[in-house]
């Protein structure tokens, strides 16, 4: 059975490069104008996953996502104009699970909503997982280099609960208050400089290039997001 995508946004030629590109993939695509035809669209048609524009008229994008979260845990891939962290953040917070900035190549779009896929197809509940060459077990909390046997990689308690968030929720944006109330407790969401110096000891001890990061992204303003290529 194929795959139901909605998109909703007020831009036509959105709708239509957007639709043309999915069905061509095999996806069956519903799309909507607004976020009230959006809902009704969404109650009617059921879909796997959700293409959310956040600048909807009416209803607008973020009270969308909030009132599919009270009845759906369905994947939502939000899209917003360049210089709206703010508006990204409280969509992420509302429960959007990524976002994409206004202009977007149709190939990046894709490779999200195969990430989203994965995701809640089963990999958040994987216990082994490989970073390139590391390989991840998160019931014996180890981390071994394939091409040195013997080897560990040694984490804090608290990088290991960290990348243990990250790979639950590989391919997703995750904010920096998720994070930090994940990882360090309901009390915290805004002291970011723990974020920084943590997320920096773990692209030093498993990035090849620490200054050019393959695996943990910063997704600026907002968080940052776990990319863990297909095979992996």
């Amino acid at each position: 059975m194929a795959i139901r995508i909605l998109i909703i946004d007020d831009a036509p030629q959105i709708r239509r490069v957007l639709k043309t590109a999915l069905v061509a993939r095999g996806y069956e695509v519903w799309t909507s104008a607004s976020g009230e035809e959006g809902l009704e669209e969404f109650r009617r048609c059921l879909p796997d996953l959700l293409i959310l524009d956040l600048a909807l008229p009416g209803i607008g994008g973020v009270e969308v996502c909030r009132q599919v979260r009270q009845t759906s845990p369905v994947p939502v891939i939000v899209l917003s104009v360049r210089n709206a962290e703010a508006e990204k953040v409280q969509a992420l917070d509302a429960g959007a699970d990524d976002y994409l900035t206004k202009p977007f190549g149709v190939e990046e779009l894709l490779a999200r909503i195969r990430s989203v896929l994965r995701r809640i197809g089963g990999k958040g509940e994987m216990e082994t997982f490989r970073m390139g060459e590391f390989t991840i077990d998160l019931n014996r909390r180890s981390i071994g280099r394939a091409q040195e046997d013997g080897e560990e990689v040694k984490l804090t308690p608290k990088e290991f609960e960290l990348l243990r968030f990250f790979l639950a929720n590989a391919g997703r944006v995750l904010t920096h208050r998720t994070l930090l109330q994940a990882v360090w407790g309901p009390d915290y969401g805004e002291q970011t400089e723990y974020l920084r110096v943590f997320v920096n000891q773990l692209r030093r001890k498993l990035e090849p290039d620490p200054s050019h990061p393959r695996y943990l992204i910063t997704e600026p303003w907002v968080g940052y997001r776990l990319d863990l290529p297909d095979a992996e």
